[in-house]
């Protein structure tokens, strides 16, 4: 049962609304303009283990920032792969150092070994900027489970303090599925366009052990 629900977050997460990276809260920036990028993340959570692999690549197009969405999941050798478009739009605090913004993002996810099989997300992220070197980001909105369509509310918050141009500290709360997460963890950048992040996780009321090791890339298209 345990591993099924962590599958069940897994796969109501979908398809992934969260901060740069793979964590779960999101932001309210979109890239700039003419600009893409790459996240792809590995996680590993409980003792049967869940696993998961992420690829996410994503492109600004005109004011929106449109991308795909890749996931494998894998427990006690049932494996799950699922995707599908997801789109973000910043319509409020568009400037990089905007004290406040605000954004939508909602997508898709199918099963992609079973046709038929969709859901999808839709959350809204805002983000304000009390001093140059904190942010604090608030989500709320709703999840589609795969296959059911059963909608469940989703929503938390984050705060990420960049300790110098090359570190930042992230920890955040966030509820998906019925079920609260907690995640500590940081980002590390090896370039102004390239970063790793790293974090632990505990999800549920048996507080359920997780960790992830994720790439972010962003590069100019045109």
């Amino acid at each position: 049962m345990l591993a099924a629900s962590c599958l069940f977050v897994s796969l109501g997460a979908s398809p992934g609304a969260r901060a740069a990276g793979h964590f779960d809260v999101d932001d309210a920036s979109t890239l700039d303009p003419g600009q893409c990028q790459y996240e792809t993340w590995w996680s590993r959570t409980g003792t049967e283990p869940v696993t998961g692999f992420h690829l996410g690549p994503a492109c600004r197009v005109g004011p929106i920032e449109l991308g795909l969405n890749f996931d494998r999941t894998s427990v006690q050798g049932v494996h799950s792969v699922t995707g599908g478009p997801q789109v973000k739009w910043n319509f409020y605090g568009q400037a990089a150092d905007a004290p406040f913004s605000a954004a939508v993002s909602a997508g898709i996810v199918s099963d992609l070994r079973r046709g038929g099989r969709m859901g999808g997300q839709f959350v809204v992220p805002m983000t304000w900027r009390p001093a140059s070197s904190l942010q604090v980001h608030v989500n709320f909105g709703a999840d589609w489970a795969l296959g059911t369509g059963l909608r469940t509310p989703r929503g938390g918050a984050g705060v990420e303090w960049a300790l110098n141009d090359t570190v930042s500290l992230i920890a955040e709360r966030n509820r998906a599925a019925g079920v609260w997460t907690s995640r500590i963890g940081g980002r590390f950048s090896l370039t102004p366009l390239i970063s790793v992040d790293v974090s632990a996780s505990r999800t549920g009321p048996q507080g359920v052990r997780g960790f992830a090791i994720g790439l972010n890339h962003e590069f100019t298209w045109k």
